[in-house]
């Protein structure tokens, strides 16, 4: 097992993390330390009960801490007599509040190379911490889920459960044949341990989860502004990310207290929905109101600024009103060169891009880049394509349904003549970004599978150019001008410089395709 050093990153098909194969409890040498990050809001009590289990564990003392972070309680919050022996309380950081904002702030003092969030009200068994960890020390993309059932809150004293704690015997204080089973267990169950599961975020609801410090800073933390459901949404960052969730249930738990949606679940859900329905494009039940704008798009569409005024226009038309609503658009050129000093207003030889940036500037649906980014994360899908080639009205649609049916993380498309587009899964470039992946194909394709189609697939109203030349019009989101002879364009790349592909990719790769799979090796690698 690695601690510190050399880091294993197997390649983990989806979420199946089966190749993983921890040490039994008890049985290893604990390297990594953790810290246990509590954020609390009253409730003495219960936290008093919680640091007096979290005193029993069997992780190491000497690689454990634990940070109790108030959050602004009244009367303020105080360490008890029994606690871990790295225990501190600190108050939240001024300037907010909220589980998110506490959370943060624990993760921003925290010196362990494991972060472990707990509720305040989770009595943990013995093996908890350890169990979880276990995981961490095999690779280091993983984010591990620990189990729970829901008790009725009771009078307790610390001492008495510290000491039950201590001799692997909770279940005497706990009658769990009438405990409430937590829904995201039985989706666990269900799913071969989410093995299988399609969207194992959903399950990673909060109240014990753990990942390397580096992974909880990456993604940029908890949403603050995000005050119920912000487990969820930092979650489904964390899948963009590219990790793969472990739930453990040998990491076992009780929460003191039923949960919210099980006292009123109509109005839980309602206070959660607008939340997610913004920040989780994935959740389509969420966004079936029609004409409205969402802070995180379903895809983002880039185009590379390579023909006139006109022509752009068009396909950025194309994209923003097809079937899938919540787009959108990148366009990219050098928009940074453009001075703002005096310049010939019709003379000017970046007379068409002056024309571009101040068509497309004040649409908050267009977004103005030098390059593309190295993934489109929180935004799920990217589509990548020619403005020759406008898409048509139900294009995106189709390809997005093409890769969910078979999980793929990258779909290419032959556009013949004019190149090649292509469909990417945030999640599948995340991966290759995380193992370190030189090839991004290769790694694409050993984690999520690669997918091809052509014109005619994503472009019904499409029609192959007839013998004489001539192209016919068509009625969705193609080129209706004659096809006059010219020059093969290179496939449409997200960046102009272009590293070698694989020398195996390489001799099986249609020809259109090879420039715009080399260029996403090198957004990777430069990313």
């Amino acid at each position: 097992m690695t601690g510190g050093a050399a880091i294993d990153r197997p390649p983990i098909r989806h979420n199946d993390y089966s190749p993983l194969d921890p040490p039994p409890l008890g049985a290893w040498d604990p390297e990594l330390s953790v810290s246990v990050i509590i954020p609390a809001h009253g409730g003495q009590h219960r936290l008093d009960l919680a640091l007096a289990a979290l005193a029993a564990q069997t992780y190491p003392d000497h690689l454990m801490e634990v940070i109790v972070v108030d959050d602004g309680s009244d009367p303020p919050l105080r360490l008890p007599e029994i606690v871990p022996p790295n225990t501190r309380l600190v108050p939240a950081a001024p300037g907010g509040w909220g589980i998110a904002h506490a959370l943060n702030t624990g993760a921003g003092l925290a010196e362990g190379r494991i972060i472990q969030r707990l509720d305040a009200d989770m009595i943990v068994w013995r093996e908890h911490i350890e169990a979880l960890a276990r995981w961490h020390h095999l690779t280091d993309y993983l984010v591990t889920i620990g189990a729970k059932k829901f008790v009725e809150d009771r009078t307790l004293l610390p001492a008495q459960l510290h000491e039950r704690a201590r001799a692997g015997s909770l279940e005497d204080v706990f009658d769990l044949s009438e405990a409430l089973a937590s829904s995201t267990e039985q989706t666990i169950s269900r799913t071969d341990g989410l093995r299988t599961s399609r969207n194992p975020y959903h399950v990673c609801t909060g109240p014990t989860v753990s990942m390397r410090r580096e992974t909880f800073h990456a993604v940029g933390g908890v949403d603050t502004d995000v005050l119920r459901g912000e487990d969820t949404e930092f979650a489904y960052r964390l899948a963009t990310h590219g990790v793969v969730f472990v739930p453990d249930m040998a990491a076992r738990a009780v929460h003191l207290g039923i949960p919210a949606q099980r006292r009123d679940r109509q109005r839980a859900v309602r206070a959660v929905t607008p939340y997610l329905a913004h920040r989780v494009p994935l959740r389509r039940d969420l966004r079936k109101d029609r004409g409205r704008r969402w802070l995180v798009p379903y895809v983002e569409v880039v185009l590379r600024v390579d023909a006139d005024e006109e022509r752009v226009r068009r396909a950025v038309s194309a994209a923003l009103d097809g079937s899938v609503a919540d787009v959108r658009v990148t366009l990219l050129a050098p928009w940074s060169r453009l001075s703002g000093g005096r310049h010939s207003a019709l003379g000017d030889p970046s007379f068409e891009l002056r024309l571009l940036r101040e068509q497309f500037a004040h649409d908050d649906r267009v977004r103005l880049a030098d390059e593309v980014s190295p993934t489109p994360a929180p935004t799920p899908f990217r589509y990548t394509g020619p403005v020759s080639v406008p898409l048509g009205h139900d294009s995106l649609e189709r390809m997005i349904a093409a890769v969910q049916e078979d999980r793929s993380g990258l779909l290419v498309v032959d556009l013949g003549d004019d190149g090649s587009a292509a469909l990417e899964r945030a999640e599948a470039l995340g991966r290759a970004r995380l193992l370190g992946a030189d090839d991004v194909v290769t790694s694409i394709r050993t984690t999520h599978g690669v997918r091809h189609g052509d014109r005619a697939e994503f472009w019904p109203a499409w029609t192959a150019p007839a013998p004489t030349g001539e192209r016919p019009p068509e009625a969705s989101g193609g080129r209706t001008e004659p096809a006059s002879p010219k020059p093969q364009k290179p496939p449409v790349s997200p960046v102009s410089p272009v590293a070698p592909a694989p020398a195996a990719w390489h001799a099986t790769a249609p020809r259109s395709l090879r420039g715009r799979l080399r260029a996403a090796v090198w957004a990777i690698r430069n990313g």
